[in-house]
């Protein structure tokens, strides 16, 4: 009877073990899922984000449309215009500075809203009835892309302009932020654009 008791004591051990082992495994794999979408989404941001740099004329059927369009979009006025982010086009220091990014001892418009950052979280302000919204591009806003499915969000950019003063070109950089299954899974992408 007591042998009974031990084989039977240890085969519940082992069957609990099992069942703890396999509900973490089931986590983990929903979580680096939910990762993995949040991932690809941020992805679709930024390809989403270098279109709208592309553009040269107003999509049809696009929920906004991109005031000036061409090359007087890519002018430092434009970025310059001391809103943050209006349209996702972030402001910039003053145009006499050359831009520095990187630079920690300065807020950057893609941190998070805590440390200074300018998505603007805002859903419901994002693209207003007029599309005069503050904060980062939801994805297809100017290129008429299909909203994505199973996301808790809609991806979203942001646009910064610099120059390197010494060559003449101009970037843009491209922070995207791709949302999970759940609004706590994030992802931020970024990428770098020459302009001209």
């Amino acid at each position: 009877m007591l042998v009974v008791l031990m084989l039977l004591l240890a085969i519940t051990g082992i069957a609990l073990y099992s069942a703890r082992y396999a509900v973490v495994g089931e986590s983990s794999s929903r979580n680096q899922m939910d990762n993995e979408i949040a991932r690809q989404a941020a992805e679709a941001a930024l390809r989403d984000a270098e279109r709208d740099l592309n553009l040269t004329a107003n999509v049809p059927g696009a929920r906004c449309t991109r005031p000036n369009l061409g090359v007087a979009r890519f002018t430092p006025e434009y970025f310059y215009e001391g809103l943050p982010c209006p349209q996702g086009q972030c402001a910039l220091p003053l145009a006499s500075e050359p831009r520095k990014w990187g630079d920690l001892t300065k807020g950057e418009s893609w941190w998070p809203a805590a440390r200074g950052g300018l998505w603007n979280d805002n859903v419901a302000d994002k693209p207003g009835a007029l599309c005069d919204f503050l904060g980062g591009v939801p994805l297809g806003t100017y290129t008429g892309a299909a909203p994505l499915v199973g996301v808790a969000i809609q991806p979203e950019y942001l646009l910064e302009l610099g120059f390197l003063y010494s060559s003449g070109q101009i970037f843009a950089r491209i922070t995207a932020r791709g949302f999970g299954l759940t609004p706590e899974t994030q992802v931020v992408l970024q990428s770098y654009f020459r302009l001209k």
